[in-house]
């Protein structure tokens, strides 16, 4: 295995749905402008309330993508 060194990208995703979807919007929105992403991590979840329950959800996610030779 070769050795790589990855850079870190930050973005914010929403989805009045889930959790899960808000992750998904937000990596596939940045995988049509970044090259070799290979890992995300959750930093921080947030919600919009609406008449006592939840309306949307917004996560901060951590990007990983790997830098090219």
């Amino acid at each position: 295995m070769a050795n790589h060194v990855y850079a870190i990208s930050e973005v914010v995703g929403s989805s009045p749905d889930s959790i899960e979807d808000a992750v998904g919007n937000a990596v596939a929105k940045a995988s049509t402008t970044v090259r070799n992403l290979e890992w995300f991590e959750l930093q921080s979840v947030r919600g919009q309330l609406a008449d006592g329950a939840v309306a949307h959800w917004q996560v901060t996610v951590k990007l990983g993508f790997r830098l090219e030779d």
